[in-house]
């Protein structure tokens, strides 16, 4: 009895009614992707309802390649968020059950981006200086300041349309350790200000031709109260979390963790993991789609990634063991023919493979946290007071 959440970052289908409020109004990751390239071929994705999402949401957008299914093998539907803000912890959060009603603290875009208090004590305490200090996409900002950092030994400090504190740093000059324990430092400098996260940023290479490495690692705000992965690992079920979700959940409510950063590795973890036969929940985040190509606006490269993800879906979906359950959904948008390089506030596509779900039309759900509240069903726990499940009791003894 194992059930699979499969987080595909960024994959988002169509404006959320509330897009006017975060600037985000017509954009439509996957539609525009599929207009994009000229159409997609995700036979798997396509079999089990993703087809038939756009039918079902408000200025749906047919998706180019990708016809509705007649029967689809998988319930379909798509999520509204319901926290403040669109990025990866809220999303993620609010998935294990947990509600942002304020939102993350949002820094401008500088510069100065940063309060002054808060650097002149992350200096102190680091014995470094900062440079950048303004939002920037982090490809553009190791190219502007990579030389001014390798001269000088400053850390290199930027946000974005996150909640985020990145700093940034070439790995021969401030080891991955030092790097780390700045990042720790300005975790808990950060912590009044509820600031998301706080992120490791390493890159190498010589001038003109850095690049950053996997050795990011995310430093999240503790979680204000406990999610469905605390009440699972405390009801015996193990939480195995793969990809970058140790970080964005603290390590809180995690059995074991494959730490990843990129999507190939975590691919090949989950499918390590489906190989085994005790019950589990599987939490994945695949982050290649918002990392590499969403941020830097590449619908092509996004759409071979898509492709990827599509064949391991069906690969995985062949090892699940009668019972066994497999969400596949998003955490926000990231739109790459969209304006600017930040994430998009849309809905995310929702689709449930297991026994007894086959054709089922799931509607738009109001709140991503009926993933946590159908996790719980499926598990058999008390149902947390947030969320409607989508799933029906002794889901697993079905036929």
């Amino acid at each position: 009895m194992k059930a699979f959440l499969i987080v595909l970052d960024s994959v988002g289908i169509g404006a959320a009614p509330d897009a006017h409020e975060y600037g985000d109004v017509g954009a439509n990751t996957l539609a525009h992707i599929c207009e994009a390239v000229g159409g997609l071929n995700l036979p798997f994705m396509q079999s089990i309802g993703l087809g038939n999402i756009p039918s079902i949401l408000p200025n749906g957008i047919p998706l180019k390649g990708i016809s509705p299914a007649q029967q689809p093998n998988a319930a379909f539907g798509a999520m509204r968020e319901r926290s403040k803000g669109k990025d990866t912890t809220t999303g993620h959060w609010e998935m294990a059950g947990l509600v942002m009603p304020r939102g993350f603290h949002l820094f401008p875009q500088g510069p100065p981006s940063f309060p002054d208090a808060l650097i002149q004590q992350f200096e102190h305490i680091t014995g470094r200086p900062v440079i950048g200090n303004k939002a920037a996409s982090g490809v553009a900002i190791i190219n502007e300041l990579g030389i001014r950092q390798m001269k000088t030994g400053a850390w290199i400090a930027y946000t974005s349309a996150d909640s985020v504190f990145q700093l940034a740093a070439h790995e021969a000059i401030i080891p991955l350790e030092e790097l780390y324990a700045g990042c720790r430092i300005a975790r808990e400098l950060c912590n009044p200000l509820l600031v998301g996260r706080v992120i490791a940023r390493p890159y190498v290479g010589e001038p003109g031709n850095f690049h950053r490495t996997d050795n990011r690692r995310d430093f999240s705000l503790p979680l204000p109260e406990p999610t469905i992965l605390n009440r699972l690992k405390d009801e015996g079920v193990p939480v195995i979390a793969v990809g970058k979700l140790d970080d964005i959940f603290a390590g809180s409510g995690i059995s074991r963790s494959f730490h990843v950063e990129n999507s190939k590795g975590a691919m090949a973890a989950v499918l390590e993991v489906a190989r085994e036969t005790a019950p589990c929940l599987c939490f994945a985040n695949l982050i290649d789609f918002d990392m590499l190509y969403g941020h830097r606006r590449n619908p092509r490269g996004y759409a071979l990634a898509l492709q990827q993800a599509d064949h391991f879906l069906g690969e995985l979906h062949c090892k699940l063991a009668p019972g066994d359950l497999l969400i596949v959904t998003a955490d926000h948008g990231n739109d790459p023919t969209f304006t600017g390089s930040d994430h998009t506030r849309e809905f995310v596509p929702l689709l449930v493979s297991g026994p007894s779900m086959a054709g089922l039309n799931l509607g738009i759900r109001d709140g991503f946290f009926d993933v946590a509240a159908s996790l719980a069903t499926y598990f058999g726990i008390s149902q947390a007071t947030r969320g409607l499940s989508f799933i029906t009791p002794h889901y697993a003894d079905r036929p």
